[in-house]
C-alpha cells in the first residue's frame, strides 16, 4: 500500500482474524489488484471515502453499544498508544506509524513529558 497523506510506501502482514474477516467480507468474490478491496457506491472502481468509512465505524460502534465517536485517526492513534502501553519500542511504533522520529510518534499518542518523568518517581530512582 501508499499512503495517501505522504506517499510512503507501507507493508504490513495480516493476522489469522483479518484474513477470516476478509475471507467472509468477499465471500467468494474475485477481487484483482487493481480493483479497491472497499470500493465506494458513487462510481465504478472509486475506493470508500474517509467520510463513509467513518460512518461504517460509527454504525458499528453504535450497535456494540458505544457511545463515542470513533474514526480512523481514533483507531490509528489508539493503536499506536495501547502498543507503546503493552511495551512496544517506541522507535518499532514510529515505523509503524511512518513518523520521522520518536519525539513526534510520543506525541501523536498522547504521551507527555510527566508520563515519562512518573516512570523515574515509580522506580524510586
Amino acid at each position: 500500500l501508499r499512503e495517501k497523506k505522504n506517499g510512503k510506501a507501507k507493508q504490513f502482514p495480516i493476522g489469522p482474524s483479518s484474513v477470516k474477516a476478509l475471507k467472509e467480507y468477499l465471500d467468494g468474490k474475485r477481487v484483482t489488484l487493481d480493483e479497491c478491496l472497499f470500493p465506494s457506491r458513487k462510481g465504478v472502481n472509486k475506493p470508500l471515502s474517509r467520510v463513509q468509512a467513518y460512518r461504517v465505524l460509527n454504525d458499528a460502534c453504535r450497535t456494540a453499544g458505544l457511545k463515542e465517536s470513533i474514526g480512523t485517526h481514533t483507531m490509528r492513534k489508539t493503536f499506536g498508544y495501547w502498543a507503546y502501553k503493552e511495551g512496544m519500542d517506541i522507535s518499532v511504533i514510529q515505523k509503524l506509524l511512518n513518523h520521522s522520529s520518536p519525539g513526534i510518534t510520543l506525541a501523536y499518542i498522547g504521551i507527555t513529558q510527566d508520563d515519562l518523568d512518573n516512570v523515574y518517581m515509580t522506580l524510586n530512582l
